[in-house]
């Protein structure tokens, strides 16, 4: 039997409001918690990313709070700004009265205008803990009439360090409030937190996925020894050409220094992480998803509040420490039915992650070649045939055809259209390639092998050699 919204025990105006958005069937997350909630019961959820889990506290708690009584009635917290703001919308989004009043409070903007907004009075405040504990200082953010109090994404907060600050704004609402705990993993350090602040809680959990969906093709590239990956990087990114893509690594610096190596080389482009201010990444936000910026280098932390529509592709420069972020990152592309590619670079020392993700995930993992310039070249002609295949049927192509009756008097049609092929050709190429600064890879260079016939030579051959790649020392972070 199908499981409805009536049947969860929201009202009929809620459910009503949630078919206008789309939704007809509640989530594992959300058929277990929002009976708990809307029952004042205090719940530990675990739940990955992406499974409704914002819907899961919003929905009750949205049931409950009084909008007419004009004081702070529930906090959220979110360990970064772009949850916070990403929670605050889709509050906005599932509320039927319009004079709630939800607001977000995070570093990065005004706090005096954060302290203004909130004067006005505010019912529902989701915000970062730092923010929230420097308005609670300041005396702006009363809690004292608090009675739902939720913490999203548990595990990056107290991963982030924000424990203590944690803890200090939970001592400040009222012990009669009811909690809930929503997060991807149950490290000790959160049941601590939940037995220590939570009143005989109960614990839904919907299973982590085990294995990324079968519309996400996974592919794997091993580096040669003695490159760096982002020479690896460079034809990979010709060959596959991605619409839209997020390229995930570990550090700012990395971020910072391989978005600086991709626009030198001609790519669109830039990085997200989290020394940008709050204006810089919300600008970016909005180039991302209106594509006028096709690529984007970002941390896990700051990508957490970037969900972008039709991501083709989700590229792995670094691989991250957990199985599940692995699973969570791939599963930002090939949504909504359609497919995605996830792309994973390793050194040889790597491969025993590829081996548990894999357990983890219950399917093979497909490696393949670093590809040639030949290669890239071949593909490159196909998508320029595809793009002439096009323009014949263009209604602009009438435009061109004076020129052409020009040339003809001193050309046959072959040369000028193989000519025009050309152009177009060299505009489409990476710079690195025009300048044939990239070279030729070998059999041997792509098992991390020196070629045999490369061996001996002198300096002429180092010169020969130039790729776009890090310094030594930074090639390290």
């Amino acid at each position: 039997m199908t499981l409805s919204f009536t049947g969860l025990g929201l009202s009929a105006d809620k459910v009503h409001h949630l078919e206008k958005l789309g939704f007809r069937e509640p989530t594992p997350i959300q058929a277990q918690a929002v009976p708990h909630l809307l029952s004042g019961r205090d719940v530990v959820g675990q739940a990955q990313t992406g499974t409704g889990k914002t819907a899961a506290f919003a929905l009750p708690l949205l049931e409950q709070i009084d909008p007419r009584i004009p004081v702070l009635q529930s906090l959220i917290l979110t360990p970064t700004r772009e949850l916070a703001i990403q929670v605050c919308q889709a509050m906005r989004d599932l509320n039927t009265d319009r004079s709630l009043k939800i607001l977000a409070v995070y570093g990065g903007q005004s706090i005096d205008q954060q302290m203004r907004r909130l004067r006005r009075g505010s019912q529902v405040v989701v915000g970062t803990p730092g923010r929230v504990l420097d308005l609670i200082n300041r005396g702006a953010l009363n809690l004292d009439q608090v009675n739902w109090l939720v913490l999203d994404e548990a595990d990056e907060m107290l991963n982030m360090g924000f424990i203590q600050d944690v803890e200090t704004i939970l001592n400040c609402t009222p012990a009669e409030r009811q909690t809930a705990f929503f997060s991807a993993t149950m490290a000790p350090t959160i049941r601590e937190l939940a037995t220590k602040f939570l009143r005989s809680p109960v614990t839904v959990t919907v299973e982590a996925a085990k294995s990324a969906p079968t519309r996400i093709e996974q592919r794997v590239y091993v580096v040669p020894r003695g490159w760096s990956k982002s020479r690896a990087l460079q034809p990979i990114l010709e060959m596959e050409n991605p619409e839209s893509a997020l390229i995930f690594v570990r550090t700012r610096r990395t971020a910072a220094e391989l978005t600086r190596q991709l626009q030198a080389a001609g790519h669109s482009v830039d990085e997200y992480h989290g020394d940008l201010t709050q204006s810089q990444r919300e600008r970016l936000i909005l180039r991302f998803r209106q594509q006028q910026v096709r690529w984007v280098v970002a941390t896990d932390i700051a990508a957490r509040g970037l969900d972008v529509d039709n991501l083709t592709h989700v590229i792995n420069y670094e691989l991250p420490d957990s199985v599940e972020s692995y699973v969570h990152r791939i599963g930002r592309t090939g949504r909504a039915g359609k497919e995605g590619m996830a792309i994973s670079l390793v050194h040889p020392l790597e491969k025993y992650k590829l081996r548990q993700i894999e357990r983890h995930i219950q399917q093979k993992l497909a490696f393949a070649k670093i590809p040639t310039r030949a290669e890239i070249a071949a593909r490159h002609l196909e998508r320029l045939q595809a793009q002439v295949e096009d323009a014949i049927t263009s209604e602009r192509l009438a435009s061109f055809l004076p020129i052409v009756s020009q040339l003809t008097e001193s050309y046959d049609l072959r040369t000028i259209a193989a000519a025009a092929l050309q152009m177009a050709y060299d505009q489409m190429s990476p710079s690195w390639q025009r300048h044939e600064i990239h070279t030729e890879i070998t059999e041997t260079e792509r098992h991390g092998q020196r070629s045999p016939s490369k061996q001996g030579r002198g300096k002429s051959s180092s010169k020969q050699r130039r790729t776009i790649q890090p310094s030594a020392s930074s090639s390290q972070d």
